[in-house]
């Protein structure tokens, strides 16, 4: 619906359809993506670490997350990045505008591949502290190896104390989500000037957002992220660089909004 609506606004030739790649197939379908007549692809989960791997040359950012969510040909070679990191960047910027001057630490909920972009966002953001809390502390201990020494892991035992010093949180993990499990976590020891970002999109205001607003918190939704993760590949694949405009995100909401009273 995104990049439709992008090639109808900006009258280009062109389609965006989905195919359908089961884990067992994913090397294969890459291998032979040059003879395929697509100019380029989105990966989502679970192959986004497949792509990874395929791609001869990765940009920097996904050679860091180790993960590619948009590739293009180079010279008939696949090439790929990661646009997830400058989605909740650019969501952010948009929706908090002085953010990074009142952030001084963040809290990241999740040690997962969403999480290590929203890591990674905030470390190139230059934020001084990092906690990332996942129930396996272990996974936490990991990603915080990986990226940076300002990452600091924790388990969920630690999420009140930790909500007290945060300015930012952040929920990178698929709780709350549509089917999945609540994220079940109290707010009360947030402190009133920290604001919440839940970069989950189905359901559009989840819990979480409605807790932090009910409460005062300045509240990101999902959504912005989604619409701006797409901007870069639109561009790379057509020679456009679109905007995200209120039409197109009240026309991806009320999609959704659609979709949660269907089921």
């Amino acid at each position: 619906m995104i990049h439709r609506h992008w090639l109808a606004e900006l009258k280009l030739e062109g389609d965006y359809i989905r195919e359908d790649v089961p884990p067992g197939k994913i090397a294969s379908f890459l291998a032979g993506f040059a003879a395929s007549g697509y100019v380029g692809a989105n990966v989502t989960v679970p192959h986004k670490e497949a792509a990874f791997r395929a791609v001869v040359r990765a940009e920097p950012v996904a050679a860091a997350l180790k993960a590619v969510n948009t590739l293009w040909l180079e010279e008939g070679r696949l090439a790929g990045t990661n646009t997830d990191v400058y989605g909740f960047l650019a969501h952010l910027d948009e929706s908090l505008p002085d953010w990074t001057a009142r952030t001084k630490m963040a809290v990241v909920l999740g040690a997962g591949g969403a999480a290590r972009a929203v890591v990674y966002g905030l470390i190139e953001r230059d934020v001084g502290r990092i906690v990332v809390i996942n129930r396996t502390r272990t996974r936490a201990e990991m990603l915080a190896a990986e990226i940076d020494a300002r990452v600091t892991p924790a388990g969920f035992a630690e999420l009140p104390q930790r909500l007290r010093e945060t300015d930012l949180l952040v929920n990178a993990t698929s709780l709350g989500m549509t089917g999945q499990p609540p994220l079940d976590i109290d707010l009360g020891p947030l402190k009133p000037s920290a604001a919440v970002y839940d970069i989950v999109y189905a359901p559009l205001e989840t819990p979480l957002l409605a807790a932090a607003r009910a409460r005062g918190h300045l509240a990101v939704d999902g959504l912005g992220m989604l619409l701006h993760q797409a901007v870069p590949g639109f561009e790379r694949w057509f020679g456009v660089r679109p905007k995200v405009t209120p039409t197109l995100r009240s026309l991806v909401a009320a999609d959704l909004g659609a979709r949660e009273r269907a089921r």
